[in-house]
């Protein structure tokens, strides 16, 4: 069953980090690009960040570059979401996605910054 689980989000104050995990399986995750999407509330979803399969991390929205970082480990099936200095505006709902012939996506993994 190709399928991608994300793991990791939670409740963490202005300025604090936290680290998100993304891992797949039934299909090659070597052979594939890896992005991590957000959807805040009342708004659509969008691109945060995504790595090709060789590790190199190719985008990353003008709204989180120097804070957060995509990587993968191939040993692992697992894509990561390094994110530091978290403020109020990076609440969302985290998805991991693939795509291996058609749309992979997620459940899904709540972040919420606050105070």
């Amino acid at each position: 069953q190709v399928q991608v689980v994300e793991s990791g989000g939670g409740l963490v104050q202005p300025g604090g980090s936290l680290r998100l995990s993304c891992t797949a399986s039934g299909f090659t995750f070597s052979m594939r690009l890896m992005a991590w999407y957000r959807q805040a509330p009342g708004k659509q979803r969008e691109l945060v960040a995504q790595i090709t399969s060789a590790g190199t991390s190719i985008y990353q929205s003008e709204s989180v570059k120097g804070r957060f970082t995509i990587s993968r480990d191939n040993s692992k099936n697992t894509v990561y979401l390094q994110m530091n200095s978290l403020n109020p505006e990076d609440t969302a709902v985290y998805y991991c996605y693939s795509y291996v012939g058609r749309e992979v996506w997620g459940q899904g993994t709540l972040v919420t910054v606050s105070s």
